[in-house]
């Protein structure tokens, strides 16, 4: 957790007068038991009214001082913490975005959201917590002994006996305590995931009727972490009655003795009362250390987790020297490229090579799981080939920097992503400074404008969240719409016309092609009638490339290529 701390350094100065605030708040809570031990032993035995009314006035004022202090202490130091939790937040958004999708597998989105959220809070609580109690309840504790010794040196002897069995019982809990709380973030990681994967999939859960089912998974989640919390907020509970039961037998112990001190003439009653106030503040200043003890654990286990996303470095990282290219544009080729998952027992794709150029059409297609979406995420470097290159205008993508790389390409991904806002803010995605002309034109190329003109609002119409309010088909053109408005040099399109009818399938690669004459498109596809009039097609069969050629070249040569049109087409329409 120490380490998080260098995301303090912007709120040194806040922090320094914090400390210093609650530095006199101590003073004045130190000085107020000696205060009234004087007007005991001087103004109420000797009759003294003025000086009763002075000392008193006094006190208010140092009670007034002490107040201020402590409101001001307090606003400063949630003003500190929550602006650490934003800076912590941030810095663990902004390094996430540069996670390949690699990273991602590793820790998952579900424990990505609880460590952004959950475990930020922890820490968050935490740091309020120190600036205050762990500040303050070490000074309350070493002031208060030194200024009870003044007053009694003998009766400071109950405080020696008290001291380590409080120290004792805060130790002997906080050891049963703290392996519980690290256990509660990985079982908060758990729910947060059966959480998700019930809202996400909740049409393909009522789908199949396992509305009963899910309940379990989210009732077993969510007791398996309920237990925990139980059990270990059970036995943090049982600190606080514990020291209360210690701190009134130690008030018992100090009356006790101290009234024989003042029987023997050892002590006055005002230094009996004071000793007693002094010994309540070192007791409490314990409690307060013991509700440190609480958390701590807890924000220590969040603070190792998110210290694991902070040092994790991406595999996928932009060159010392970024080199870019000008004398071509949208020439992409592979070179022999092999690419594995991590973990995974073959490649999923080996020994690819082939080359695309401007103002033609090449697809790719093969049976499901050949590997034909993971060649064209090694494009844009979703991910970084393991043997091998791949050249976009002459440059290994490896030399170029992701920006400029992604600059270059309009992926339209398998399955459509829309955020949630209007249609034009979704379309603009693409290029933040396309004008309502070039939005419309995309839509219009997408085959997206009649639909969009038949809402209520047109353009201005809102996309509620994962676009649940238009079809498969329709997020899909939003997508495609989205591409083309930002007239990239290399178009990729990953099994993006699954969700169109044949009709509109039709209509939109007639119009893509009037469109990107002089771009590079690369589509991949499940559906023969999509690829059949591409300049080339791959066929890819279990990672390799099996065949290339246009479609007549295809049948006569590539029996997978066959077999895939046979099981798609008539006898009539193959002839």
């Amino acid at each position: 957790m120490i380490k998080l701390f260098r995301f303090l350094k912007p709120y040194r100065i806040p922090i320094i007068f914090v400390l210093v605030l609650i530095f006199l708040q101590a003073l004045s809570e130190l000085y107020l038991p000696t205060l009234m031990s004087d007007i005991v032993d001087t103004g109420i035995i000797k009759g003294d009214t003025p000086y009763i009314i002075k000392i008193g006035g006094f006190m208010l004022l140092v009670t007034a001082g002490g107040t201020i202090c402590s409101i001001t202490a307090s606003y400063f130091s949630s003003k500190i913490s929550a602006g650490y939790g934003r800076i912590l937040r941030g810095k663990i958004f902004n390094h996430v975005e540069n996670f390949s999708l690699q990273e991602f597998d590793k820790i998952g989105t579900a424990s990505l959201i609880t460590r952004t959220t959950n475990d930020i809070t922890q820490v968050q609580q935490v740091t309020m917590m120190i600036l205050r109690m762990m500040v303050m309840s070490p000074m309350m504790c070493i002031g208060g002994i030194i200024m009870a010794v003044s007053k009694d040196a003998k009766l400071s002897l109950v405080i020696v006996v008290v001291i380590p069995i409080l120290v004792a019982v805060i130790y002997g809990i906080a050891r049963k305590g703290i392996p519980l709380f690290k256990v509660m973030q990985s079982k908060l990681d758990k729910l947060n995931l059966v959480l998700r994967e019930g809202l996400i999939g909740i049409r393909v859960i009522r789908s199949f009727n396992r509305i009963d089912y899910d309940k379990q998974r989210f009732n077993e989640a969510s007791l398996d972490l309920t237990d925990t919390a139980v059990k270990a907020n059970k036995i943090m509970a049982a600190m606080m009655p514990v020291m209360v039961l210690i701190l009134n037998f130690s008030s018992i112990a100090i009356i006790w003795f101290g009234s024989l001190r003042i029987e023997s003439g050892g002590m006055q009653v005002g230094d009996l009362m004071a000793f007693l106030q002094y010994a309540m503040q070192i007791m409490f200043s314990l409690i307060m250390l013991s509700m440190m003890f609480v958390m701590i654990p807890r924000a220590s286990a969040s603070s190792v987790r998110i210290n694991e996303v902070l040092n994790m470095i991406p595999e996928i990282k932009d060159t010392d020297e970024p080199k870019d290219s000008n004398t071509k544009s949208g020439y992409v080729e592979f070179q022999n490229v092999t690419f594995s998952y991590p973990g995974a027992e073959k490649p999923a794709i080996s020994d690819i090579s082939f080359t695309v150029h401007p103002g033609e059409v090449t697809a790719i297609i093969g049976g499901t799981g050949s590997g034909k979406s993971t060649l064209i995420s090694l494009l844009p470097r979703f991910y970084d080939v393991d043997s091998g290159r791949i050249l976009v205008d002459g440059v290994d993508v490896r030399e170029m920097s992701q920006e400029s790389l992604r600059a270059k390409i309009g992926f339209v991904p398998q399955k459509a992503v829309l955020f949630t806002g209007t249609i034009t803010d979704n379309i603009r995605y693409g290029k933040q400074s396309a004008s309502e002309d070039e939005i419309k034109h995309a839509a219009e190329v997408a085959q997206a404008e009649e639909f969009i003109t038949a809402m209520k609002d047109g353009f201005d119409s809102v996309i509620s969240q994962g676009g649940t309010n238009v079809s498969g088909g329709q997020k899909q053109r939003l997508s495609i719409a989205r591409a083309l408005v930002r007239r990239p040099e290399i178009y990729v399109f990953d099994d993006s016309f699954s969700a169109l009818d044949f009709k509109t399938d039709a209509k939109l690669r007639a119009a893509l092609k009037q469109e990107t004459t002089e771009s590079t498109v690369l589509i991949v596809a499940q559906r023969v009638s999509t690829v059949m009039d591409a300049d080339r097609i791959i066929v890819i069969d279990e990672g390799r490339i099996v065949g290339i050629g246009n479609h007549r070249e295809l049948m006569g040569r590539c029996m997978v290529y066959r077999e895939i049109v046979s099981s798609q087409l008539s006898e009539e329409e193959i002839a």
